[in-house]
């Protein structure tokens, strides 16, 4: 017998599953709990995005900085 081979998801696809997804199968409560997870997940992308910023700006600081 073989093993089922594992699927490997690609980056965002996910996403864009949920982006497509029939919201006429959700009832009102489930949602509002659907617009609150994912607000809590553009909070996490904004963080990460502002940390990735900083990284990024204290990179430019230090070799933009170099004496020529």
């Amino acid at each position: 017998m073989e093993e089922a081979a594992e699927v490997r998801v690609g980056r965002g696809q996910r996403l864009a599953e949920a982006v497509r997804e029939d919201l006429d199968l959700y009832g009102f409560v489930e949602l509002e709990e659907r617009i609150e997870v994912l607000q809590d997940e553009i909070a996490r992308v904004r963080a990460h995005l502002e940390r990735k910023r900083a990284g990024r700006e204290a990179a430019d600081a230090l070799f933009s900085s170099r004496p020529a």
